[in-house]
């Protein structure tokens, strides 16, 4: 694979696909960290006499919807490059095409969402030959999307006149796959989150590489409603019970200790201005339901992160959404963020993430990774679509 820094860029138009799937409240950006995180290639590429074509997806829209316009992330890139940004009406179609042909060295055009067309997640070829039309490179900077085939970053690639991966791709790309090929054991793996489903080839694969496996948020809900425990209104997925048994048996012969929540933070909802109060788990009232881990279980999670030599997280504890069950979550991302330089840790998944900058322990990580299915298909050591792409390119 080659990367932007090798690749003579005077004079050309570079198709960058970057991740600008940043969180929205009222059409402004709350969390700007992915853009922050493709300035170093986008930067890189302007020194160097390109012309920049950048295109991202954002949210999950049916068709066209304005209130998931890229239009906020333009503008906020134009702050942060301290150049003018142009922002295109779409990023498919004549008026497109034009726009790219007509930027001159240092120019800076935004693509408009690529999930408002259904190309873009269905891999459409045409798709990708009409975006591998604007540009004389296509470089792909989005870490976050490499576990997905799409039109923007597979079929692209297979029109694309050159190829690269961007400096945010080959940062992501040299650390974990380094990291994750020989770590310093012991090995400790923390996974959180809602749903079992979502994560169940990774858990088993992780029982491979780890030397201890701490499972928290709501998906460890389906763990203990399998080890006999009455849920209550918690979220679990009662059709993973048995895969989550398997689980178990496989951890158990292969001596990696599994550690669930001993106790939790009980609501009525996750949408409950704050906590009712702490349970154990034998004892969850019927109409409450556990949203984030309760202090027993942070000091027990806490106690096996200080044995660890190397800790990768992925998903929070609890319904960090709401600050009322953040609290977990935060004092994980404080227990790891405290073990010291001499600990590698490593954390991907955008709410980990923002935990993390949220307890202002950003500076205290080996390394904060911006993906979180791609994080998770690199643990358990699957080709990424994306990779191979421009790989074959």
């Amino acid at each position: 694979m080659r990367f932007i820094d090798e690749v003579d860029l005077m004079g050309k138009k570079v198709l960058v696909r970057v991740d600008f799937n940043v969180p929205l409240k009222n059409g402004d950006i709350t969390d700007d960290t992915r853009i922050r995180e493709s300035l170093p290639t986008l930067q890189y590429a302007l020194d160097k006499g390109a012309a920049l074509v950048l295109c991202s997806h954002l949210g999950k829209p049916k068709g066209v919807d304005p209130a998931l316009s890229l239009a906020p992330a333009a503008r906020r890139l134009q702050e942060l490059l301290g150049r003018s940004v142009i922002m295109a009406p779409d990023c498919l179609g004549p008026e497109v095409a034009r726009l790219a042909r007509d930027l001159e060295p240092g120019g800076v055009l935004v693509l408009e969402n690529l999930r408002f067309h259904a190309g873009e997640k269905a891999n459409d070829p045409a798709m990708g030959r009409e975006l591998a039309a604007l540009a004389d490179i296509y470089c792909n900077d989005a870490f976050g999307t490499a576990h997905r085939a799409h039109a923007s970053t597979e079929a692209v690639a297979r029109f694309a006149r050159a190829c690269c991966g961007g400096l945010l791709l080959k940062k992501e790309w040299k650390y974990l796959g380094k990291t994750l090929a020989d770590p310093k054991r012991p090995y400790v793996a923390v996974s959180g989150g809602a749903k079992v489903s979502s994560k169940l080839t990774v858990l088993h694969r992780l029982l491979d590489k780890v030397d201890g496996l701490i499972i928290g948020g709501a998906m460890a809900n389906t763990f203990l409603l399998a080890q006999g425990f009455n849920m209550a209104r918690s979220l679990v997925e009662s059709d993973r019970v048995d895969d989550a048994k398997a689980i178990m048996i496989e951890a158990s012969r292969r001596n990696v200790p599994l550690f669930l929540p001993v106790d939790g933070v009980l609501a009525g909802s996750p949408d409950a201005p704050e906590p009712v109060r702490v349970t154990d788990m034998e004892s969850i009232p019927p109409d409450q339901m556990i949203l984030d881990i309760g202090p027993k279980t942070v000091e027990a999670f806490a106690r096996v992160l200080g044995t660890a030599r190397t800790v990768v997280w992925n998903g929070p504890m609890g319904a960090f959404e709401n600050p009322a069950f953040a609290h977990g979550t935060l004092e994980i991302a404080r227990a790891m963020g405290g073990l010291g330089a001499d600990v590698t840790t490593i954390v991907g998944g955008g709410d980990s993430v923002a935990a993390v900058q949220q307890a202002g322990l950003a500076g205290s990580f080996s390394f904060l990774s911006t993906g979180g299915g791609s994080f998770l298909e690199f643990m358990e050591g699957r080709e990424l679509p994306a990779f191979k792409a421009l790989e074959e390119c």
